[in-house]
């Protein structure tokens, strides 16, 4: 079985027509191709854990309902994807699962599809349970064992002797199940087991190092310890010798699989001379007769396998350290990857792009850009264009002029502020001056004739214009300031009208189905009665109302005005 079967393709379209990104990206990382999820379909859910508008519950909801496919490529990759999640997702998808009652049920779980089903189906069940002690763990402890600090002020080396006695035994719970899996190197046959070993792999170390180090805590508080405390500490710790056994065989595996041998860690195993001064310390305190010790010799003892512990430990940070330098690397070459795609794409669109800087580019109906420099309308006019034309006003409500440039001559003299003044230069006035009359624009023209205005004093501002003359300019601004609400009111009229006969055609034809319908000689009457007077109301209406607010807006009227005015 290889590829995308069918009906990964038809789930993934069901998705994409709901429009549930979520959901089809969890359909993709769990198909029926015999291979680990993709590296994208997994980095699009971590990122989804990490957004606040993605919906937990619905996420996890989506890896619950695949793992009851019979699948057993399905219900794997739907695990491996789950375990991915838990460890490098947000912290809220291991809550959520933490908080929930019921996880994987997969105790029962048997693809008999195939031989490999078979064997699958094991390590499918295996890795489920873990998977549930996994977050059951969490639920207890409120913190991951794989996410904790480490070192000499680290969670478990800093924990008291009631709470280190309690959270150990989770561990160990934690640290069994995981070794349950038990898989050998000839078993590791295809992609879906291999994903799922590498990451038990990862969790194995960073489990037992939590481990470990809260063992290095116990024994340092053990001969300080209460008898009961003692007892409880020597168990623990003839467990710890046993998983040690257990995890450098775990640790084999994976370099016959071809891991890096510097990733896997070195164990140092306490010398035995430890837990016979453990035995014989609790042994005194339930008044046993014991070996005399003098407390040198527990100390060394006691010193050394602290020492060897520790060594342990920094082993595993060892690795730690190696594996977060490795995804930084990988991280910079993604970086260095699509900064380099970046620059391919603006150097393909350079002399476009160097272009907008000093012209502004404009689409042209043939596709391509035309690059005619932009005007700058907030720019002062040279000298050197002194003699082209200043666009008209917005509105045109002033004629097209133009401004005459004239040197200032500049007379040093005393002012006010201690300055100099400046006095301007006579200017020649021409028989084409022009006088800007503001006050028809505005409507509250003057009777003066001159050039000062109702306050007296002011000299209104006169500007030369070369096709253009006075008459001209009021009448188009007198047209277009009254044309504005006139035209208005027409097209409000108008509007109405076809309004009012709309209404008077549909009430006709009313009347006229209910007489047909119920062959009544009054509702004809009626209705002819009805389309007589509103026919009279629409012709004066027409005539009246319509031609009385809409006769200077006529074309013909326009055209008789103008032949007047002319």
């Amino acid at each position: 079985m290889s590829g995308q079967s069918i009906t990964d393709r038809i789930t993934a379209a069901q998705h994409s027509v709901t429009g549930s990104a979520v959901s089809k990206t969890v359909c993709k990382a769990t198909t029926h191709e015999i291979m680990g999820p993709k590296k994208k379909h997994l980095d699009y859910l971590i990122q989804c854990t990490n957004e606040m508008n993605v919906n937990i519950p619905h996420l996890a909801d989506t890896f619950f309902e695949r793992t009851t496919n019979g699948s057993w490529v399905v219900v794997f990759k739907a695990l491996i994807a789950t375990h991915h999640l838990m460890v490098y997702g947000n912290e809220r998808f291991i809550q959520y699962l933490a908080s929930r009652n019921t996880l994987f049920n997969l105790s029962n779980f048997l693809d008999k599809s195939g031989l490999q089903g078979y064997d699958m189906s094991t390590f499918i069940r295996r890795y489920s349970r873990y998977l549930n002690d996994k977050a059951v763990s969490y639920r207890q402890v409120a913190f991951d064992f794989t996410k904790v600090k480490r070192g000499a002020d680290g969670v478990m080396r800093t924990m008291n002797t009631e709470k280190l006695l309690k959270t150990i035994p989770i561990i160990q719970n934690q640290m069994d199940t995981l070794l349950d899996f038990n898989v050998n190197a000839n078993e590791l046959t295809n992609g879906v087991v291999n994903a799922a070993f590498m990451l038990l792999f990862k969790d194995a170390i960073r489990l037992f190092a939590a481990y470990n180090e809260g063992i290095i805590n116990l024994l340092e508080k053990y001969f300080d310890m209460k008898k009961i405390q003692c007892k409880e500490g020597l168990d623990i710790y003839k467990k710890f010798l046993t998983r040690m056994t257990r995890i450098s065989e775990f640790l084999k595996v994976a370099e016959q699989v071809g891991i890096d041998k510097g990733d896997i860690p070195d164990l140092s195993q306490a010398p035995s001379s430890l837990l016979e001064a453990l035995e014989q310390h609790l042994a005194s305190l339930e008044g046993k007769k014991v070996k005399d010790s003098t407390a040198a010799s527990r100390a060394s003892t006691l010193s050394n396998a602290v020492s060897s512990l520790a060594n342990t430990g920094i082993s595993f940070t060892k690795v730690d350290e190696r594996e977060k330098q490795v995804a930084l690397e990988e991280e910079q070459a993604r970086l260095k990857a699509l900064k380099e795609q970046r620059l391919k794409e603006m150097a393909k669109k350079g002399p476009s792009s160097s272009a907008t800087t000093a012209a502004s580019p404009v689409l042209t109906t043939g596709g391509g850009i035309c690059t005619t420099p932009a005007i700058d309308l907030f720019s002062t006019p040279s000298s050197t264009n002194s003699s082209s034309r200043m666009p008209n006003d917005l509105l045109d409500l002033q004629p097209a002029f133009q401004t005459s440039m004239h040197p200032i001559a500049t007379v040093p003299g005393a002012n006010t502020w201690g300055g100099f003044t400046q006095s301007p230069a006579p200017q020649p006035q021409t028989s084409a001056g022009l006088n800007v009359d503001f006050d028809s624009v505005f409507g509250n023209k003057s009777s003066s004739a001159n050039n000062l205005d109702a306050g007296g004093g002011i000299l209104k501002p006169t500007v030369t214009s070369q096709n253009q003359s006075l008459p001209i300019s009021k009448q188009q601004a007198g047209i277009l300031v009254s044309d504005d609400l006139d035209s208005s009111l027409a097209n409000l009229v108008g509007s109405m009208y076809c309004i009012v006969l709309y209404c008077i055609v549909l009430y006709c034809i009313v009347l006229y189905c209910i007489s047909l319908s119920l062959k009544n000689i009054f509702f004809l009457l009626v209705l002819r009665g009805s389309v007589c007077i509103y026919t009279v109301v629409v012709l004066g209406f027409k005539m009246f109302g319509l031609g009385c607010l809409c006769e200077d807006q006529s074309p013909v009227w326009n055209k008789k005005l103008e032949l007047k005015k002319v």
